[in-house]
């Protein structure tokens, strides 16, 4: 199998992998899926992403197609390096492979400009037209006019504060102080259009490649907030020459007024799947944004 027979009949991976006639190395591919480089006969590399064998339950119908919905709808654009995807079948998925390369001042200045593009290409509605996932668990991507706010609260917080509570992972006072951002949502401001975004855009879901460009993986993409991606860039310490980064983007579109206070706002939805997903492990970190996010201490920023 080379690459041209493999865009032409892309049903047929499975079967080659399964007969062998595929070499194929395991890679790292994040927390939910099994991940491996393959070497096609002509020499070329694939990116595949499998549901692993040890997972307690089956693959969620239409986990790969949205994810595939999402890179193709971001690659679209024309703007940020997206990886072309080559087949997308209910049980795998397979993408170009990216040559992962060094962090570079220059890629992350054309990163900056490049997301704010993106971001620019806009969204129809908040949501989107497939269905949504973020990590193993479901987002509720109905198309919807706004308010943003009204908009995040209904469906990028309370699912997964609901989540959480019911899994353990956060106590009543946790929950109390993520119910009063809910329910004071609207007056933190930063009001804006759809914009077309990553959804999961964690300094994880960035490959710096050897091309000198940086490419975003494992979106959750719809249309929403500009800033939410631009948040959750900033956490877990954030990626290299983030600074830089940021200070591309905010020249090629000036960010909102506020939108530093606003940081924590937006990084709630990303902690609160992780409650959701992984436990109690990320009760400290809800806490702390929500109580941020209430006081108007919030003060994160991407450092370089």
């Amino acid at each position: 199998m080379d690459l041209a027979y493999l865009r032409a009949h892309p049903e047929q991976l499975p079967t080659f992998l399964t007969h062998q006639r595929i070499r194929e190395t395991p890679v790292g591919g994040g927390d939910i899926c099994a991940a491996s480089r393959l070497t096609l006969d002509d020499g070329h590399s694939v990116f595949a992403k499998t549901w692993p064998e040890r997972a307690q339950r089956p693959v969620p119908e239409g986990f790969f197609a949205t994810e595939a919905a999402g890179l193709r709808w971001l690659r679209e654009a024309g703007t940020v390096a997206v990886p072309e995807v080559l087949v997308a079948l209910p049980d795998l998925l397979a993408l170009e492979w990216i040559e992962p390369g060094e962090p570079s001042v220059d890629a992350a200045e054309r990163f900056g400009r490049e997301l704010a593009g993106l971001h620019r290409a806009g969204a129809s509605a908040f949501g989107a037209s497939w269905p949504g996932f973020i990590g193993a668990l479901p987002a509720d991507n109905t198309p919807h006019d706004g308010p943003w706010a009204d908009w995040f609260a209904r469906t990028r917080l309370l699912p997964y504060l609901r989540h959480s509570v019911d899994n353990q992972a956060l106590d009543a006072r946790a929950a109390g102080l993520v119910e009063e951002v809910v329910a004071r949502i609207g007056e933190f401001g930063g009001e804006e259009p759809p914009a077309r975004i990553h959804g999961d855009l964690w300094p994880g879901n960035l490959i710096w490649g050897a091309d000198d460009r940086v490419w975003l993986v494992d979106p959750a993409a719809h249309g929403g907030h500009r800033e939410t991606d631009l948040a959750q860039l900033a956490l877990f310490g954030g990626p290299p020459h983030g600074a830089r980064i940021m200070a591309a983007y905010d020249e090629s579109w000036p960010l909102a007024d506020g939108w530093r206070q606003r940081v924590p706002l937006h990084q709630l939805h990303l902690m609160l799947v992780h409650t959701a997903l992984f436990g109690a492990a990320y009760r400290d970190s809800v806490v702390g944004l929500a109580r941020a996010t209430l006081s108007g201490a919030g003060r994160a920023t991407v450092d370089g």
